[in-house]
């Protein structure tokens, strides 16, 4: 089959593309065969060598996944041939990486695809769909009514939480750079969509948060966050998510954290259970079927260019150069005739 695959971690240039052999499943997994996968920022982190993971080279990297079921192992319970899966956290911990023509996956990591949903689709918003969920539901137990604040709403997991906190009947007030993204958040049922860069962006948040004493939940999908300003702006009892930004050593008012009765709570994705994850995606499923899911899709390439896909997130994530909105995905390329 044809991969995607690093022998050594370091820039998007370690990746190479060619031919590795096939899979096959093992014990309780299943061979997909890939309709799409989806780059994420710890991605690049994993390739680059800043977050250590046992890689087994030559190593497959990606960890979003959406295809259909072509062999099932032993002791598969869940799934028959044919049927159309979605799912994420590969790459990790040893586990094979998605972006191959094949991949083989534990059947505890993987969801039924909904009938309407496309592989594309499916694979935009698997890793930033759990995440939004674990953040809104699990860790920040979002209620209807609450005003949530989150930035960068016509990113991945900034998309995804608007939604799913609009699902919840919470009010949502996000930022965009550029009027079609500001026009985009809108389309997702945002409620206020301001301009990050304006001059006056805090005391237009205070503005709209003042009849409600504050934010509710703050969701912090920035890297380098200041707590200072999110803490001042924030209702009592209310509660911060923070899910990036891991060599950041920002300073914590803690005086006026405290006197709030505030919470800070951290969490990454991949330390949520194959049973955490499972709810998430049931509940996406869920929403998708309803109308509400509609997965932000940036740009699309053929997987032969995974490393112009993984410069373009490296370029946006860590170099911030704002050329991205949604998330890339990449399609195994056209077979010859």
């Amino acid at each position: 089959m044809k991969a995607a695959y690093i022998l050594e971690t370091g820039a998007p240039n370690v990746i190479q593309y060619g031919e590795l052999p096939k899979p096959q499943p093992g014990m309780g997994e299943v061979l997909i065969k890939v309709g799409a996968v989806a780059v994420n920022p710890i991605d690049t982190y994993i390739r680059g060598g800043m977050i250590a993971m046992p890689l087994r080279f030559p190593a497959v990297i990606g960890c979003d996944v959406a295809g259909t079921v072509e062999v099932v192992g032993r002791s598969v319970r869940r799934y028959k041939v044919g049927d159309r899966v979605w799912g994420s956290n590969q790459g990790l911990f040893g586990r094979q990486g998605t972006f191959a023509e094949y991949v083989a996956i534990d059947e505890k990591w993987l969801y039924p695809t909904p009938p309407n949903e496309t592989d594309v689709e499916a694979a935009a918003g698997a890793l930033v769909g759990i995440t939004a969920y674990l953040g809104l539901f699990r860790f920040a137990k979002i209620q209807a009514s609450e005003l949530l604040f989150v930035n960068g709403g016509a990113g991945g997991v900034g998309s995804s939480v608007i939604q799913q906190a609009k699902a919840a009947g919470a009010r949502v007030i996000t930022t965009a750079g550029t009027v079609p993204k500001r026009a985009y958040c809108l389309s997702l049922g945002a409620d206020f969509v301001l301009d990050y860069r304006s001059p006056t962006l805090d005391d237009e948040i205070r503005q709209i948060a003042a009849p409600t004493g504050g934010i509710n939940v703050w969701f912090e999908t920035l890297r380098e966050p200041t707590f200072d300003r999110t803490i001042s702006m924030m209702a009592p009892r209310g509660r911060v998510i923070v899910m990036a930004g891991r060599q950041v050593r920002p300073e914590f008012p803690l005086g006026p954290f405290y006197v709030k009765d505030l919470s800070l709570v951290g969490f990454a994705m991949f330390n949520a259970s194959a049973d955490e994850q499972r709810e998430c995606a049931q509940a996406i499923n869920d929403l998708y079927v309803r109308g509400g899911w509609h997965p932000a899709i940036g740009i699309t390439l053929p997987l032969s260019q995974a490393t112009v896909a993984h410069q373009l997130q490296q370029d946006n994530t860590l170099d911030k150069k704002g050329t991205l909105a949604g998330k890339i995905v990449l399609v195994p390329d056209a077979q010859p005739a």
